[in-house]
């Protein structure tokens, strides 16, 4: 593993590694309070189907809506397939399901052509199936829920590459998701770097700060010193 210990951010793919490298959800959730976004950690109970994963890479949005019924008009995965076949390195699939966890819109074979493609995970207010399997295959996936069941008869994707929402907060493609045991943050795509590397700064100092708390200084003392809780 490349020690990146130091370094800052001067492009997006430099922002996910150092994401990857050094970074947890906290510290960029309070980051971005700092800088005015304080919606930024969807409200709903997301969660990693492994929480020993990180899932960190740029978001690509699909809009899901119910459905009842299938036909060969309908073609329920058309566009879903289209989404997943486009990624590139570093992207992940943002499936908004409207907290519609009837929806099960990722499972085992996405995730295996999206990982053959280099993307970074997924992310859903919706369920995820075929659960034993995407974790055997170390493939970072965060989800509202978990479901045996398909989409086939319930949801379509109608549409990607276009603002949606997901837990409250407003997610398009080419924002920074980010999800770690601690929970989801998403990143404005124009605030990429700003963030990442306020982040860096805030979590290096927060190691000074730990170190001062275990060799007995006072959490007054402390705080007084960094201002950092």
């Amino acid at each position: 593993m490349v020690d990146r210990t130091g370094e800052t951010a001067s492009t997006i793919k430099d922002a996910i590694a150092l994401c990857r490298a050094e970074l947890y959800s906290p510290v960029l959730a309070d980051t971005l309070d700092g800088l005015g976004f304080r919606r930024q950690s969807p409200a709903a109970p997301l969660a990693l189907l492994d929480p020993e994963t990180v899932l960190c890479g740029l978001a690509r949005v699909g809009l899901y809506m119910p459905v009842y019924h299938d036909d060969e008009a309908l073609d329920v995965y058309g566009i879903e397939i289209e989404l997943v076949d486009s990624l590139k390195p570093d992207e992940l699939p943002v499936l908004v399901c409207h907290g519609n966890t009837r929806i099960a819109p990722w499972g085992e074979l996405l995730s295996t052509r999206a990982r053959h493609l280099g993307a970074a995970g997924c992310l859903t207010d919706g369920a995820v199936r075929d659960v034993r399997q995407i974790r055997a295959m170390n493939f970072p996936v965060a989800s509202a829920a978990t479901s045996p069941v398909d989409t086939r008869y319930r949801g379509k994707m109608m549409m990607y590459d276009v603002p949606g929402e997901i837990g409250g907060v407003a997610v398009e493609s080419g924002d920074l998701v980010f999800a770690d045991i601690d929970g989801v943050v998403i990143v404005p795509a124009a605030r990429i770097l700003e963030t990442v590397n306020a982040a860096l700064a805030k979590a290096r100092l927060e190691t000074t700060v730990r170190d001062e708390l275990l060799r007995g200084d006072s959490l007054a003392t402390v705080f007084a010193r960094h201002r950092i809780l």
